[in-house]
């Protein structure tokens, strides 16, 4: 895949009801790898892979024209796929797509929320003593990095760096000390929140309700692992849950170790 392929891949997305723009395109190609298929000219599946840290790669934007589908597309595109990877793989998993890829060798490792809406207004989340949220810039970078890795598990730089360029941040600041982090960016037809790396709900909560609460009336989505336990008060607050994705893995992907955790993610695709 070339950013040739991505004006294409924009009108195939749209085919299946996903809501990506050109830009988006841009940025997860950016910062990974991908195929793109063709049929007499006209561009019919594609897929992408991110590499993180040797060490595990996510695939996403596996995408069938869906006059294709049922052909054998879908599985050739990621046989091909699998042959070029030597990690362990995730992947979040629509239901039409889980078959395939249990079929293929995927098992479960876990559930994702899909919550979005227009949030009118967001009760305020105390902060701890010492804590405050302040704008996050480039000198977090390091910082960042090291957050994100600790909570998913691999170093994950492009995909960070990528973000401080096209998007805003804030950052949980503990008395000089970064506790945490959430990105907020635009994305198909409004914006994402996301990543939200956290040490704990309280803390997440409060990143999430800085962007909800000073985007006010703007439509937003933000995608959240079933382990974060954010479903009931994201609904409350007016981001209603609107899907469910399955997080699927192939092979043993390195496990977190660390104190932070990922309370949502930056999109399905890029985890």
């Amino acid at each position: 895949m070339t950013s040739a392929d991505l004006p294409a891949a924009v009108a195939l997305s749209r085919d299946v009801g996903w809501p990506h723009r050109l830009e988006d395109w841009q940025f997860v190609l950016s910062v990974g790898e991908g195929l793109a298929g063709y049929v007499d000219g006209a561009l019919a599946a594609t897929a992408m892979w991110w590499p993180y840290e040797r060490r595990l790669t996510r695939i996403g934007m596996v995408i069938v024209d869906p006059k294709m589908q049922r052909a054998g597309f879908g599985r050739a595109l990621m046989t091909t796929v699998i042959g070029r990877i030597e990690t362990p793989m995730m992947l979040n998993a629509t239901e039409a797509g889980t078959p395939l890829y249990r079929d293929l060798g995927f098992d479960d490792a876990g559930v994702i929320h899909q919550h979005q809406g227009t949030a009118l207004s967001v009760p305020q989340v105390e902060l701890r003593s010492g804590e405050r949220i302040r704008p996050s810039g480039r000198r977090d970078l390091e910082a960042l990095i090291e957050l994100d890795a600790a909570a998913s598990g691999v170093r994950r730089e492009k995909v960070i760096a990528g973000l401080i360029e096209h998007a805003e941040a804030v950052v949980l600041d503990a008395e000089g000390r970064t506790g945490g982090f959430a990105f907020f960016r635009r994305f198909g037809q409004g914006h994402v929140v996301g990543p939200v790396v956290a040490a704990d709900a309280l803390a997440a909560r409060a990143l999430v309700a800085h962007w909800v609460g000073s985007k006010a009336g703007m439509f937003m989505r933000i995608y959240v692992p079933e382990s974060a336990d954010l479903t009931g008060w994201l609904d409350a607050v007016g981001l209603v849950q609107t899907s469910v994705a399955r997080t699927l893995a192939r092979g043993s992907p390195p496990y977190p170790e660390g104190k932070s955790r990922l309370f949502a993610l930056a999109n399905q695709a890029l985890g």
